[in-house]
């Protein structure tokens, strides 16, 4: 029977697409196929259902997720009666029902409906679905008194006609009253309350957004300076002097474009990091010579600089009724409003409540919740080295509004700060360091340090005092001194950089013999653990199998139930030579160190993972066919084939992740994608956490 989740409200402006956003997350780390259904829509495509579409990587085809237009909605109602238009509504409803397990419904938004009696539509709407409700109610600049009569309104209204209702939540609160409005709200109901505050952040518009509501001409700026948010608006009109002290962190600048002192002196300002504007729009269709625009580009590059023809006080009427829009087009928005959240609301709780079952496939986006989710429940301190590289600072951004982790960022804090506001991250936030290796407090000691641990390479305390300036060597004794709780690097620098010093300073854990790593390699249907294919080219009997013990540990610290296959290009007995009887041998050493441990070997690779096959060559194994640690012999065909598994079968590798240090270091590949960083520092503090 499908599971439905009907999310509504009582009224516009509520934000409810904070909640949409937070219970889809939750349903997709239960079960791997979800459908979206929008019962009335205004325009197609819609901008919610583009963005989970995108977000969770929907297979559901758009023409089923809406049922009608509000305009057919009214029409239909006013000729046939509200029961023939929710009989249209069901049918059009159980088209996705049948598909997907588990179906969210985005109820309508009260704006502009003419449509009478919506709440009851809505209500009657979820009953039909048989579908559960979670009621929004918008609390935006009210008094707790407010919120608490509201919400508890909003549920007496749905519960009188007969929803079943499993949560009631109050969004856009006012961060002053949420205490005492969620204390007396947890008192008064018969269901879970939750109330989220107002956040600047998801009611202020992007540029792009602006962009697109002036119809500007946008005459300087990158993508990333038309993603930033728009914290506030700063009219030009004043001196110099007096306007730059106006200026604050986030703020679009106004001003006529003839002007050319404040929009000089403003995107100074901005690449000083002092303070960090969003962009500058020029008004009365005036824009400055070609010498004023080329010095701006060079000042500030990718900060957008935009020109409309109306005067100031026009333009100013219509960006103060703008509003922001969470969609496809703003992921940064949709982490924020996750993070929020996931803050606010109880998840295990309330996955209680959706009575989902979790199912046995486990997709690449269901094992990266997982990651998120455990990182975030033992929260540790991870160290970026690469702190003025684009993809480390928008991931950072992730993960402090996901609430992850904190976050040590190395390099001059002044380059730091400039790159971030140059991309529109803040990183004056907390739970977020910046700390420049070449003036911290802590080189001295990491000096006289470094040179104790290397003395009998001849190294002194002035080369160790050169040595330690270095990015990754401080981030190195950062993690060993516990200053941090773990290193992620690699970005830019390569793997010989990234592990090094963690070589030479956090070495080896107790009875590991060598440092190896693996990849998370995500499939459709489940995840598999590869190993090694980054660190030993050529591992000997003995090291290999220290590498399928450690992978098996490490699969078994992520949730994945380890049956060891050590590779090879012969089954069972079926082969010989030097090659096979190494992994002949690295298999009995396993079964002599670890005999609980399921392991076969030697196997080739198809017979580790295709029962069909495993059943004419190993007919009596437990492991093959079931395979979940894949051991390659050497670094040569481990790397080729994570590739080829990538690239052929569409799967999510994430890592690589190493294996048998002191304390995690892990590396990044140098075309890491921003999510890749997200993950591999997800699993540095999940590490970290089991180290403690």
């Amino acid at each position: 029977m499908t599971r439905s989740v009907y999310v509504t409200g009582i009224g516009r402006g509520d934000g409810r697409q904070v909640v949409e956003l937070g219970v889809m997350e939750l349903l997709t780390r239960q079960v791997d196929r979800v459908g979206v259904f929008r019962p009335l829509v205004h325009d197609t495509p819609d901008r919610m259902f583009e963005l989970l579409r995108s977000r969770y990587r929907l297979t559901q085809d758009p023409a089923t997720a809406y049922g009608l237009s509000y305009e057919e909605a009214a029409a239909l109602q006013a000729e046939q009666g509200r029961d023939a238009l929710i009989a249209r509504l069901v049918d059009r409803y159980h088209l996705v029902a049948s598909e997907f397990p588990t179906v969210l419904v985005l109820g309508s938004d009260f704006h502009e409906t003419n449509l009478p009696g919506e709440l009851g539509v809505n209500a009657r709407l979820a009953n039909e679905f048989g579908a559960s409700v979670i009621p929004v109610v918008g609390g935006r600049d009210q008094s707790a008194d407010s919120v608490v009569d509201e919400v508890r309104n909003a549920h007496q209204a749905y519960s009188g006609l007969g929803c079943d209702i499993i949560a009631m939540i109050a969004n856009r609160v006012p961060p002053q009253v949420l205490e005492e409005a969620a204390t007396r709200l947890r008192r008064r109901l018969p269901v879970p309350s939750y109330v989220l505050p107002d956040e600047p952040a998801l009611s202020a518009p992007t540029v792009a957004q602006v962009v697109e509501t002036l119809h500007a001409e946008v005459l300087l700026g990158d993508h990333g300076g038309l993603s930033r948010d728009v914290m506030g608006f700063v009219f030009g009109g004043a001196m110099l002097p007096t306007f730059i002290r106006a200026l604050t962190p986030g703020c679009m600048v106004i001003t006529p474009g003839d002007r050319a002192d404040l929009i000089i002196g403003s995107l100074a300002a901005h690449s000083a990091g002092s303070p960090p504007i969003a962009g500058i729009l020029l008004t009365l269709d005036e824009v400055p010579g070609p010498e004023i625009m080329a010095l701006a580009a060079r000042l500030a590059p990718g900060t957008p600089v935009m020109s409309v023809p109306s005067g100031s006080f026009p333009t100013a009427a219509e960006l103060f009724a703008l509003e922001a829009r969470l969609g496809a087009a703003t992921p940064r928005k949709a982490e924020t409003a996750l993070g929020l959240f996931e803050k606010h609301v109880d998840g295990p709780e309330l996955t209680e409540r959706l009575s989902v079952v979790r199912g046995e496939r486990v997709t690449p986006m269901m094992f990266e919740h997982e990651l998120i989710e455990r990182a975030r429940s033992g929260r540790r301190r991870v160290v970026l080295p690469e702190g003025t590289e684009e993809r480390i600072l928008h991931a950072a951004e992730v993960l402090l509004r996901r609430d992850v982790c904190d976050i040590v960022l190395l390099g001059d804090e002044d380059a730091i700060r400039k790159r971030a506001g140059e991309l529109g991250v803040n990183v004056d936030v907390p739970g977020c360091t910046l700390t420049d290796p070449q003036t911290s407090p802590l080189r001295e000691n990491f000096a006289e340090l470094y040179a104790r641990l290397r003395a009998h390479r001849g190294v002194s305390y002035e080369l160790a005092y050169d040595v330690v300036a270095d990015v990754s060597y401080f981030g190195t004794l950062m993690v060993e001194q516990g200053l941090a709780d773990g290193m992620v690097s690699g970005a830019v620098h390569s793997t010989a950089a990234t592990i090094r010093p963690a070589f030479e300073i956090i070495k080896t854990a107790p009875g590991a013999s060598i440092v190896s790593s693996v990849f998370f390699m995500c499939l459709a249907d489940r995840v598999l653990v590869y190993g090694d294919c980054a660190v030993n080219p050529d591992p000997d009997a003995e090291q290999l199998a220290d590498i399928a013990i450690q992978s098996a540990e490490t699969a078994a610290q992520f949730g994945v139930e380890p049956r060891v296959a050590m590779l090879s290009y012969s089954t069972g007995t079926s082969g010989s030579g030097a090659d096979v009887d190494k992994v002949r041998r690295a298999t009995e050493l396993v079964r002599q160190r670890r005999p609980e441990l399921l392991v076969e070997g030697p196997i080739q690779y198809d017979a580790a993972v295709d029962a069909k096959v495993a059943a004419t060559k190993l007919p009596d194994s437990k492991v093959a066919g079931n395979a979940t640690v894949l051991i390659f012999p050497d670094l040569n065909t481990g790397n080729n084939t994570y590739k080829a598994v990538q690239r052929s079968a569409g799967a999510v590798a994430v890592g690589p992740v190493l294996q048998g240090l002191r304390k995690p270091v892990n590396d990044l590949s140098r075309g890491a994608l921003v999510q890749d960083i997200v993950n591999t520092v997800a699993i540095t503090a999940i590490q970290a956490q089991g180290d403690r």
